[in-house]
């Protein structure tokens, strides 16, 4: 087999027989092929930001501070991002390196920082959206538009059950 070929049902009947379990293959196929895909598109992912300068996370957090008029604390990114504080920190870190935010005091809290979108920043954002948003049309330009609505409800579905694979 070809060992990039996604798996099978037939896979996942045996690998259940062969550990003698109850379980519904096409229910374990389904999760299985999933996190495959979900591990394809963020090597994807990655290789798109590159073009731009960009990783996935830190694209994400620009894109979450344009979105937020331009600035917010990094407690703030990381509850929004579903990061840790350290993570923010590493992003912020190079980000502010390349000039695309700044960090400056908090007016509410003179004690607390908040991270700024700087000009450069949108700018970088401005300049890749079109080949950006024509990539992410084109990712999903097999699916008719009554499909890209019942994929996000399904999406939507198994995205409020991920728990089930970090549940204790």
């Amino acid at each position: 087999m070809n060992p990039g070929a996604a798996p099978t049902l037939e896979q996942a009947r045996k690998q259940i027989e062969r550990y003698g379990l109850e379980a519904d293959p096409q229910a374990v196929l389904v999760a299985v092929r999933l996190m495959a895909a979900g591990a394809r598109l963020d090597r994807a992912s990655e290789v798109h930001f590159a073009r731009s300068g960009l990783s996935t996370g830190r694209y994400r957090l620009l894109v979450d501070l344009e979105d937020s008029d331009g600035e917010k604390s990094p407690s703030q990114l990381a509850k929004s991002l579903g990061v840790s504080r350290a993570t923010v920190t590493g992003l912020v870190v190079g980000l502010e390196r390349e000039g695309l935010v700044a960090r400056r005091a908090s007016t509410e809290d003179g004690r607390g920082a908040v991270v700024v979108l700087t000009a450069r920043g949108s700018r970088r954002l401005r300049g890749m959206a079109a080949d950006h948003f024509a990539r992410l049309e084109a990712l999903v330009g097999g699916l008719a538009a009554d499909e890209r609505r019942l994929f996000l409800d399904l999406l939507e579905r198994i995205t409020q059950r991920i728990g089930a694979l970090t549940a204790a």
